[in-house]
């Protein structure tokens, strides 16, 4: 036996695991990992912010304890829900406040169950359930930094065996934990992401003009969303962006929006726009509020996202649901996502993605036929879903696999 996985066993034992002597007629009392609230993780921030509020709308029977880092993110959700708290879990600095500040407060005020993303105490008082979005830091780790590789290997691994439960946003995601951690299939549930609400095509064009002039945005656009990293493969999409440039030197391309903040190893992208000379065709908005996506999405001809790996892939169906055609890639769960709603093409195929950004500034029908399916595929997913299937996990990781 490798000695992580031996660590990864010690870990197990460490943690509590579920008990069937837990009476289901009594509530749980849930601690949440809510962290990543007000500190701009897209992903990360997207995904328990929606999923408390969901949570919160749907269960009034448990007790729920958020345990966060950011003074306003304290006052979000403060006095908010009846059956909901908060508490303040400082420093921010992960190898502090996990093992340390996080495990303090849980043996203060004692919890049924720690629902954590990515990284659970090794110490927890309780039994956890880990939600983990995808593995990418194991297949791609030269698009990580070192130190940041090196943690993720090391704390997720032994998180995902500890855990009583996984959750993963999707079949692919799934499939791939299971096989790289040697995770027993039981163990791992799939709970899909899904887009806010507000998320909808948006009818004001006072709307639409306001979030245009607030990002420089002139004219056409085709948009791109998304953190400024080297998995979002956005040097490949300027560079198919300019092959169509010069395919067409007179025409009146749309111009090419990205919408995110930079993350990490961006300079790739940055050096693509001045390389191809497409300074004055492109935008980069930065970081882009919840609040103005809608109305960024809808004004855009088109949208594309041409990543090569996802643990889900949330943009394209944020895209869906606002009536925009979809461009994405063909790869890990992005066909899961999109299905037949939008075109699929080889995130690494220069000429197919030339190819169908070509065909959506081209064919108004198509671009139609892509609004009405991509609407109607993002009917398939919501939060409340999301919550019920999680609250599901929840039982089944405390040892009540009865219905309330």
């Amino acid at each position: 036996m490798r000695d992580e996985e031996k660590t990864g066993d010690l870990v197990s034992s460490l943690i509590p695991q579920p008990s069937s002597l837990i009476p289901p007629s009594l509530p749980l009392h849930i601690g949440i990992d809510a962290h990543s609230v007000g500190t701009g993780l897209a992903g990360n921030e997207s995904y328990i912010t929606n999923l408390i509020e969901a949570l919160a709308a749907l269960d009034e029977f448990n007790r729920y304890t958020l345990y966060v880092t950011k003074r306003e993110a304290m006052e979000r959700f403060r006095n908010r829900w009846p059956n909901v708290g908060v508490r303040l879990t400082l420093p921010h600095t992960p190898l502090v406040r996990i093992p340390l500040t996080l495990v303090n407060e849980m043996r203060r005020r004692p919890v049924d169950l720690l629902h954590v993303q990515y990284t659970a105490p090794p110490f927890a008082p309780c039994p956890v359930v880990a939600t983990i979005h995808d593995l990418s830091f194991e297949h791609l780790p030269q698009t990580f930094k070192r130190r940041s590789r090196m943690q993720l290997r090391l704390t997720v691994r032994r998180t995902a065996r500890a855990a009583s439960h996984v959750l993963v946003p999707s079949e692919h995601t799934r499939r791939d934990i299971i096989e790289t951690y040697k995770l027993k299939p039981e163990r791992v549930s799939v709970t899909p992401l899904a887009a806010p609400i507000h998320f909808a095509p948006v009818e004001d064009k006072g709307e639409i003009r306001r979030v245009r002039e607030l990002y420089n945005i002139e004219g056409n656009y085709i948009l791109a969303v998304g953190s400024i990293q080297p998995r979002k493969n956005l040097a490949h999409l300027i560079a198919a962006y300019a092959d169509l440039r010069r395919a067409r030197p007179h025409a009146n391309l749309p111009k090419l929006v990205l919408a995110g903040k930079k993350a990490w190893l961006y300079d790739e992208t940055l050096r693509a726009i001045e390389e191809y000379g497409l300074g004055d065709l492109t935008v980069l908005t930065g970081y882009v509020s919840d609040a103005d996506l809608p109305a960024l999405y809808t004004g855009a001809l088109c949208f594309v996202y041409p990543s090569y790996f996802e643990g889900f892939g949330l943009p394209p169906l944020e895209a869906m649901q606002c009536g925009t055609p979809v461009i994405t890639g063909n790869r890990t769960s992005l066909p899961e996502v999109v299905h037949d709603a939008g075109l699929l093409v080889d995130p690494f195929d220069k000429d197919a993605l030339v190819s169908a950004l070509a065909s959506l500034i081209d064919g108004s029908d198509l671009r139609v036929r892509l609004r009405v399916k991509g609407l109607e595929r993002a009917r398939h997913f919501s939060w409340r879903e999301t919550a019920r299937l999680t609250l599901q996990a929840y039982k089944r990781a405390t040892g009540r696999n009865a219905e309330r």
